[in-house]
């Protein structure tokens, strides 16, 4: 298995798979503001490219450190976002697989359906589209996360986000390394949810969540009590 290769903030490049869309976007606009170099990626570099320009309009501080092109040089960032629709995740991955070996990805992707005016969860392949994406990219590390956020709180900048990340994975260093990107973003509290086979349940949630937005006509965020702060992950 190749060792995981990951720098610190500053130097750390993360790439997005399929970042164009209202999460990925976000996410690397909020990343970006932390003080990671984001490549948005997407199958057309065009529309990438017109993405990090309309994100750099909007926040100007964040313009050198946004770039844009295909899925093929966001993955050759040191960590990857995995961004793209829950049913082209693992295809868009496994096209990519060469360049992502030995690299963490971070699968935020929920497969979901909309029935009668409810949110309901779907039952992907090997059981979650984070497992789903392991299978399609062995020699990387998978991580679950960033799930629950709100795409529209991820792109206001300026203002802290109250949620906690519920992140999990079968290799530690991986969770370790996920826990202080997260830790970065003001208000995130990330936490420690085991291993890969919890993203069923972690997936399955955003079901659940999302009606409660449509039902209180809100966004909400998972906020757990019962836990003392024991500072990052990190640590």
């Amino acid at each position: 298995m190749p060792a995981i290769r990951v720098c610190k903030a500053g130097t750390m490049r993360i790439g997005i798979l399929g970042g164009t869309g209202p999460a990925g976007s976000a996410l690397g606009a909020r990343l970006a503001s932390i003080g990671y170099d984001v490549i948005i990626g997407s199958r057309s570099a065009a529309r990438a490219a017109e993405v990090c320009d309309e994100l750099a309009s909007k926040y100007p501080e964040i313009s050198d450190r946004l770039s844009g092109g295909d899925n093929a040089r966001a993955a050759a960032g040191d960590v990857i976002v995995v961004a793209t629709p829950w049913d082209s995740a693992a295809t868009t991955v496994q096209e990519n697989s060469e360049a992502l070996e030995g690299k963490i990805l971070i699968s935020m992707a929920n497969a979901l359906v909309r029935v009668a005016g409810e949110f309901q969860p779907l039952l992907p392949p090997r059981g979650s589209v984070a497992a789903h994406i392991q299978a399609a990219a062995p020699l990387s590390k998978v991580v679950a996360a960033f799930h629950h956020l709100p795409a529209k709180e991820l792109g206001h900048l300026g203002a802290p986000i109250d949620s906690d990340v519920l992140i999990c994975s079968d290799d530690r260093e991986s969770i370790r390394i996920v826990s202080e990107i997260v830790d970065r973003i003001p208000g995130c509290r990330p936490l420690d949810a085991g291993q890969l086979s919890n993203a069923t349940a972690i997936e399955a949630f955003t079901a659940v969540l999302l009606q409660l937005n449509v039902r209180y006509k809100t966004r909400v965020a998972p906020k757990l009590t019962g836990i003392r702060d024991q500072g990052t992950l990190a640590g």
